[in-house]
């Protein structure tokens, strides 16, 4: 019976692999064939946006139908969840309710997932181990989607730092050209989709807010609270006094993009001065022994020839 059911779950597994190689490079063939029409950047980006859509809604009736069943998924601590999840790049409205579900997810799947394997091994674990590995599995599923919320935040907020400095040397030589902040932000996030992809698509949702009919304070304020960075918010809150008081844009932008690279120069100086320290660990731990070992030896040796033999009266 046990060969029977990990027979049908390897052809079950082969069959799901066939199938997903399948419609992946159907959809990539399509995919190829839009690039040849319109484009490899826009036609990429489209597709990206589209793909997002279709599996947020398929999210989003998952977690309705959940909802309808009579679980709620609401956190209780709905504000500051939405907030990082928006740091770590999910800006849907229905984000907070998908992470729930997940944990829930996770909290009952990997205590089920072992539980089945340990019942179908040749040896089952006394009740009182399964009890604790179950448990500390559910406390995995049940704190794991907050690390890596955590970690593609601030991976993200990484991204966004090291981009940002030539977003503003770009949008300097944009405005000196004779553009608008505007038409700045529309030409820098374009020029940047290949290069810093989280810096252009924070840029291009300030495009589009601008187009809908935002005026510029609520669509800059607005990329201060996606972008979860200070320095972007500083950036925002600098724009917004400057064009309230009437100086001038671009020697802003000058100052503080001078101000960006000789912070990113800094950090870049950090990091330098902290690998001596950093490689001091290994190497009083790995070397350090050895080379003690190596010099000692010899009188370790002369002591135990010498001087023991005559103490043991030989």
């Amino acid at each position: 019976m046990r060969i029977a059911l990990l027979v049908l779950i390897f052809l079950l597994v082969v069959l799901g692999v066939m199938f997903i190689s399948n419609i992946a490079a159907n959809r990539s063939a399509v995919r190829g064939r839009l690039n040849e029409v319109k484009g490899n950047s826009l036609v990429t980006s489209a597709g990206a946006s589209l793909r997002r859509d279709h599996v947020a809604q398929g999210w989003q009736k998952l977690a309705d139908s959940v909802e309808r069943a009579g679980i709620s998924l609401v956190d209780t601590r709905g504000e500051g969840l939405r907030v990082k999840l928006i740091a770590a790049g999910y800006t849907s409205p229905v984000a907070p309710k998908i992470f729930t579900l997940l944990r829930l997810l996770l909290l009952f799947a990997l205590p089920a997932i072992y539980v089945t394997f340990a019942y179908l091994g040749e040896t089952r674990p006394s009740a009182g181990l399964l009890y604790l590995i179950g448990v500390g599995l559910a406390v995995v599923g049940l704190y794991l989607p907050n690390l890596w919320i955590s970690a593609k935040a601030d991976r993200r907020r990484t991204e966004i730092i090291n981009g940002f400095p030539d977003c503003l040397d770009l949008m300097l030589v944009c405005v000196e050209a004779g553009l608008g902040i505007e038409a700045a932000f529309d030409r820098v996030g374009r020029e940047m989709v290949g290069s810093h992809p989280q810096v252009s698509q924070l840029l291009s949702m300030v495009t589009l807010e601008l187009r809908a009919g935002s005026t510029r304070e609520e669509a800059l304020r607005n990329l201060a609270d996606r972008s979860q960075v200070d320095e972007i918010r500083s950036f925002s809150t600098l724009l917004i006094q400057s064009d309230k008081l009437g100086s001038s844009v671009g020697e802003t932008l000058r100052v503080y993009a001078a101000e960006m690279r000789e912070r990113r120069r800094m950090r870049a100086e950090e990091k330098a001065h902290r690998l001596p320290v950093l490689l001091s660990i290994p190497l009083v731990v790995c070397m350090l022994p050895v080379m003690i070992g190596v010099l000692m030896l010899p009188a370790v040796i002369r002591v135990l020839r010498e001087i023991v033999p005559n103490l043991a009266g030989g």
